[in-house]
């Protein structure tokens, strides 16, 4: 549900128009660029009952008729902290402003939900100081 307490979260409002009658309000709002938010994000704060349409809490797989007043509740997302790892590097180049980087293949690139280590931007981080 939309906590009208936490003020580090951002409330948008969306009307849809009627050109979303028959779509999935996930698949809606990951088009609209008032909010620039990933059906992925979207599905997790309707889940976490973020969004509400005029004024309800909706499951994922909700249809839109058209003219419903959709309020997305955003809270910040949690900051992320990358540690360093000492992973070997092949540095082709470096000064105080570049580091030119040979990047073997199958070295993920930076940390993702399914890789949060073992990166090339965890080398570099541990690498950099």
């Amino acid at each position: 549900m939309v906590d009208p307490d936490r003020t580090d979260t951002v409330e948008v409002t969306v009307v849809a128009d009627d050109g979303a009658a028959g779509e999935r309000l996930d698949k809606y709002l990951s088009t609209s660029p008032d909010l620039k938010l990933s059906r992925n994000r979207i599905q997790k704060l309707l889940a976490d009952g973020m969004i509400l349409v005029d004024g309800e809490a909706v499951a994922s797989k909700f249809r839109l008729k058209g003219g419903e007043t959709v309020t997305v509740g955003i809270p910040p997302e949690p900051p992320s902290h990358i540690e360093g790892e000492a992973i070997p590097l092949d540095i082709v180049y470096e000064d105080r402003h570049l580091v030119v980087v040979n990047k073997p293949p199958g070295l993920v690139t930076h940390p993702a939900v399914g890789n949060p280590a073992g990166t090339l931007v965890n080398a570099l981080v541990h690498h950099l100081g």
